[in-house]
């Protein structure tokens, strides 16, 4: 699951030490490497309807949590059919704080996703919500959501995959190192993993190089515990 050099931190956490070189080394020999995703399904274009300016602009590093969360929706093959994944990140710390999953790509799909991270994070000031301009994003009633919780809309340039790199890359990480090219029995199967995967591991433990090689949790509550310090001082 994990490339060489974050197997070498691991093996630093747990007291092992040698060098990131001799670890690719030996992934190489033993032929170990990282996994890879498989290829997404045909997905009918939907009407455009409302569409907003790309207020993010690629900025993906904000100095504090709840200024900008960026949200797409990707793919998981079973035999039941095709399963749907909406999730909603907070650039701040790359933690996952909202997502809905559904047998169809529906507005509701990405709806129930940032329904979530609203009421999970609660924000006491106006959130950037960036998206590409899929038909559950583009419709009015993403739109009216937005305008009632003080949300701010932000959409990538029409077809630019840039625009939204973070949260591509996040499912490039589930399915490389969760789902492995595997084909789950059903759905209800497939939610359960994905589950495990975002609140049990991604969420909580996994290293994630953007964070200093801290979880997305430990990341915030670090943070949280400096800007605590600084009032009390």
């Amino acid at each position: 699951m994990y490339g060489y050099r974050k197997i070498h931190r691991d093996m630093r956490d747990t007291g092992e030490f040698c060098g990131v070189n001799k670890i690719h080394r030996l992934m190489r020999i033993a032929g170990l490497k990282a996994q890879v995703g498989y290829r997404k399904p045909r997905v009918r274009a939907g009407e455009q309807h409302v569409v907003t300016t790309n207020v993010l602009n690629r900025e993906f590093s904000p100095l504090e949590p709840n200024h900008a969360w960026v949200t797409d929706i990707t793919y998981v093959k079973t035999h039941e059919g095709w399963l749907y994944l909406g999730a909603v990140m907070d650039l701040f710390s790359r933690r996952i704080i909202g997502w809905s999953m559904g047998s169809r790509i529906t507005k509701e799909l990405a709806l129930d996703a940032l329904l979530m991270a609203v009421w999970r994070r609660k924000p006491v000031k106006s959130v950037i919500v960036h998206s590409d301009q899929g038909s559950q994003y583009t419709s009015h009633d993403w739109s009216e959501f937005l305008k009632a919780n003080d949300l701010e809309g932000s959409m990538s340039r029409r077809g630019n995959c840039h625009d939204n790199a973070v949260a591509e890359s996040f499912f490039q990480l589930l399915k490389r190192e969760r789902i492995k090219r595997k084909i789950y029995s059903t759905r209800e199967a497939a939610k359960m993993d994905i589950f495990n995967y975002i609140e049990m591991f991604y969420n909580p433990r996994r290293q994630h190089s953007f964070n200093n090689g801290l979880s997305p949790i430990e990341y915030e509550r670090q943070y949280f515990n400096e800007t605590e310090k600084c009032l009390v001082n």
